[in-house]
């Protein structure tokens, strides 16, 4: 969840959303997002909502305690079910996020997917994720997860090369990853996802292939790879700034995107999303595709950001408000905006292009059909889905989707 929360509407106390958010809603996935605000130690690169225990120290008291941090969680899941009245809609699926959500308890993330399951249901095939980090898990706590009902867990690798490692500020050591995903096979998660960052100050060629070997050996199903971001306020920022860490440049992102599709590819991992690529079709991170493809997810949790039928919000920053709200029986919702449609139109052009599948031509007025036409010429989108109706990126075009997408929604 980001650090910075856009501006917007004030948020109802009650949390009721317009009416018009529920119409059809039967048509679209369900899904929720639990964030977990909680962190042993900050990494230099992070930007999210995050806190250490030195952070909360004094700021937010027992309100903000992690000890008590399911108990609060459940009263939005609570809180969602009033909102979202007779929704019959089953859950399909659960990402929890952070953070690192693994500080809590297994039994606490039981207890936060259980909520949801008494108050919604789950869908039978339902996807049940956590992130973890590395450190923060054994064969014990994963088997806890698995009995509790998740089913898919994505471990942060970030990289197999100390060096790189130590210019995030991550902690763990390497190997550690691997190890982790051989344990939640054996605790029987069937979905196993380890994320990789690529572009780190320091690292080269061979540091990059080497972390793509060693996440490929491991055997997940499935592994995201995405350019670090040096955001402003972040400690490497401040670093590079310094001149103490050098900046990499846009050029060497792309040449590290080549080698981890090229090499992903050939170990079998067929990129579906920019920045991921699975083993097989029920190896895809299906929350990530409810986010992708507009549908209906709420997200629960100090700065969690939740959207339903055109009605996006986002809760208040800090863990001590965000109890505090709730226990006084308000929402935590700090704003909304409600989407216009042509917002969602430009959304769906944004974040659809990014799918394998890509957009529907459809969605483009005519000046972006006239850059779609452009781009098939220039390499960036596919010819055969072109004529067959869609807006579908090449190899070139994943490097310049962010260029190619401005084009499309004029």
């Amino acid at each position: 969840m980001p650090s910075v929360l856009p501006d917007g509407e004030p948020m109802p106390e009650d949390g009721a959303l317009p009416a018009s958010a529920l119409l059809g809603a039967g048509e679209r996935p369900l899904g929720f997002y639990l964030h977990v605000p909680y962190c042993a130690t900050r990494c230099g690169y992070c930007d999210f909502n995050t806190y250490t225990a030195t952070e909360l120290r004094g700021s937010g008291g027992v309100l903000a305690s992690r000890d008590n941090y399911a108990a609060t969680l459940t009263d939005e899941v609570r809180l969602a079910r009033k909102v979202l009245g007779d929704d019959p809609r089953p859950v399909r699926t659960v990402f929890v996020g952070g953070g690192t959500p693994t500080l809590l308890a297994a039994a606490d993330l039981v207890r936060m997917l259980g909520a949801i399951r008494d108050e919604f249901g789950l869908a039978d095939d339902a996807e049940i994720t956590t992130e973890a980090n590395p450190e923060s898990v054994d064969p014990a706590y994963l088997a806890a997860l698995r009995e509790g009902g998740f089913n898919r867990i994505s471990f942060g690798m970030q990289s197999a090369r100390q060096h790189v490692l130590k210019v995030l500020d991550r902690t763990h050591t390497p190997g550690r990853p691997e190890a982790c995903v051989a344990e939640a096979r054996a605790a029987g998660f069937d979905h196993v996802n380890l994320d990789l960052i690529y572009g780190t100050p320091g690292e080269s060629d061979d540091d990059w292939r080497a972390s793509l070997d060693a996440a490929i050996g491991a055997g997940p199903d499935h592994v995201s790879a995405y350019a670090l971001i040096v955001e402003e306020g972040t400690q490497l920022a401040r670093r590079i700034r310094r001149g103490e860490v050098p900046m990499t440049d846009d050029d060497v992102h792309a040449d590290r995107y080549l080698i981890a599709d090229s090499v992903l590819a050939e170990a079998g991992y067929h990129w579906y999303e920019v920045s991921n690529w699975a083993t097989s079709e029920s190896g895809r991170c299906l929350h990530n595709e409810l986010y992708w493809r507009g549908a209906d997810w709420w997200g629960a949790g100090p700065g969690a950001h939740s959207h339903v039928g055109g009605v996006r919000w986002w809760n208040v920053k800090h863990p001590g408000a965000y109890a505090a709200a709730l226990a006084e029986g308000r929402s935590p919702g700090a704003g909304r905006e409600v989407l216009s449609g042509e917002d969602r139109r430009v959304e769906r052009v944004l974040l659809e292009l990014r799918l394998r599948e890509g957009c529907p031509l459809a969605l483009l007025k005519p000046a972006g059909l006239a850059a779609a036409e452009q781009a098939v010429r220039d390499g960036l989108l596919e010819a055969a889905p072109y004529t067959e109706g869609r807006a579908v990126l090449t190899l070139r075009g994943r490097l310049l989707a962010d260029a190619v997408v401005r084009d499309l929604v004029d």
